[in-house]
């Protein structure tokens, strides 16, 4: 049985445990409330840009625009997004069984090279069978819009010169400080639907339709691969909120065993002192 030196110990270290997780937890909730608003002031921008590119190109002729046709290469790109820290959760975990699942069930039969944004995908998926292509660390730690758009222009030039024949990603959508989805979503070539109505009203381009809708096309797939880095971090930041929150209950709840396990120790020693005095007592 541990000495009472030895669960005053565990009981301290506990405590500084508890008062790690406790500031982490602030800091992450800190964080979370600038992300949150980063991402809630761009999402309607975000998803009206989309609306009016793909009513734009729902006009055009697919073939007629790079962005908008299938590649000639069957290769796919499958961007996945995870953070470059840890201590959040099942943030990660998700994302790359995630990814591996899509690899065995969606993507079984086709060659995929993955786009690693963070360092702890980067380090779980160098472990696991798949295809990496290129890696990015350090994304989130000073983000910029500059770094989306160069990930996305990377992949994008790859598509438009026949590496790829798709592009997808992979990434955790914001719901709420303890709710995320994995979504995979694919960005090249645009999913347009089979039939989309058009409206009557035509529409006046200058200088001409094809220069306005490409410059739209790529406007387009850099401003949603910004929002999916937003989304990303909003839900990296709510993950490690939830689990410092769960850690600093936890450290709670040993704390109280301990202290519980610390006193009935100290009684016993009490007693058997006690005891040993009045035995003491009676023997003279």
């Amino acid at each position: 049985m541990p000495s009472l030196q030895d669960i005053r110990r565990r009981i301290t270290s506990v405590k500084s445990t508890q008062k790690i997780t406790r500031a982490m937890k602030m800091v992450a909730a800190s964080k979370l409330r600038r992300a949150q608003e980063a991402i809630i002031s761009t999402r309607p921008y975000a998803y009206n840009m989309r609306d009016l590119t793909n009513r734009l190109a729902a006009r055009a002729d697919r073939d007629s625009h790079p962005l908008l046709s299938l590649g000639g290469s069957e290769t796919i790109a499958l961007i996945v997004v995870t953070s470059d820290r840890g201590l959040c959760g099942g943030f990660n975990s998700t994302i790359v069984n995630t990814a591996m699942r899509v690899l065995r069930e969606q993507f079984a039969d086709k060659k995929v090279e993955l786009v690693v944004v963070g360092r702890k995908g980067v380090d779980a998926l160098r472990r696991r069978p798949c295809t990496i292509h290129s890696t990015h660390i350090g994304v989130f730690e000073k983000y910029s819009v500059t770094a989306s758009t160069r990930i996305i222009e990377e992949a994008a030039n790859d598509f438009v010169a026949g590496r790829y024949g798709e592009i997808f990603c992979l990434y955790n959508e914001f719901k709420s400080a303890i709710s995320q989805k994995v979504i995979v979503e694919r960005l090249l070539p645009y999913e347009l639907p089979e039939e989309q109505p058009i409206a009557d009203i035509p529409y006046i381009y200058e200088p001409n339709e094809s220069e306005i809708l490409f410059a739209l096309l790529v406007e387009n797939i850099h401003v949603q691969m910004h929002r999916i880095f937003l989304e990303s971090a909003a839900s990296e930041q709510g993950a490690r909120m939830a689990a410092m929150d769960s850690a600093t209950r936890n450290a709670g709840d040993v704390i109280d065993r301990l202290t519980l396990k610390y006193n009935r120790a100290r009684q016993e020693a009490i007693t058997k002192e006690v005891v040993e005095v009045v035995s003491g007592a009676e023997a003279r």
